[in-house]
């Protein structure tokens, strides 16, 4: 019990993947603006990290090393990811149509967004359980929606004031970020000592 509530700790505040691995930074500038779709997006991102996980970790230890294929475990995890993400884009277009259209070129990007790859390829390299995997993956997306939600308030808040010429746009959206992913340096160490 205490291994799954250090890798959720982890994947939310330690390790999170948007403020200390520098994984998804695209959709976590881009989709922040507004609170709804920042919210709606990280939401589509950790289905498709748990879903990713789920469909990922038995191709990889059942077809890929038994048949001495892991060495396309990159192309694998690109192909599956991007067939599921077209699977969510079809069922959010159904059924979720203000989302769908909120979040416009931003939805594919989950495509390529490197978290989404980066949480899969992770979970061998640190050797996690199926079970672990999948808990590694959801706490992976529950710690990109805190990035996303911390970070669109920060935004928001940006807007109405007076920032000077040469830093409005980009720039200060940049140092914002770099002051909200220094912010989480304050949680190094915290999964490892909790159950000491």
């Amino acid at each position: 019990m205490q291994t799954f509530v250090t890798i959720l700790v982890a994947g939310i505040l330690t390790d999170n993947f948007v403020l200390s691995q520098f994984l998804g930074i695209c959709p976590f500038l881009g989709v922040s603006k507004k609170l709804d779709t920042a919210v709606g997006m990280s939401l589509a991102v950790t289905f498709v990290m748990v879903l990713a996980t789920l469909v990922t970790y038995p191709l990889y230890s059942f077809l890929l090393v038994p048949l001495g294929l892991d060495y396309l475990q990159t192309i694998v995890f690109i192909l599956t990811i991007a067939a599921l993400v077209q699977l969510v884009e079809v069922i959010m277009k159904r059924y979720m149509t203000p989302l769908y259209n909120a979040l416009g070129i931003y939805l594919p990007l989950i495509t390529t967004n490197c978290a989404v790859l980066g949480v899969t390829i992770l979970n061998f390299s640190k050797n996690y359980t199926y079970i672990q995997s999948m808990v590694n993956a959801f706490a992976a997306g529950v710690g990109f929606l805190v990035a996303m939600v911390i970070f669109a308030g920060v935004r928001s808040r940006l807007e109405g004031n007076d920032i000077p010429d040469s830093l409005q746009g980009l720039p200060i959206t940049l140092i914002a970020a770099a002051i909200v992913a220094l912010s989480f340096l304050g949680f190094a160490g915290l999964a490892e000592g909790l159950f000491q």
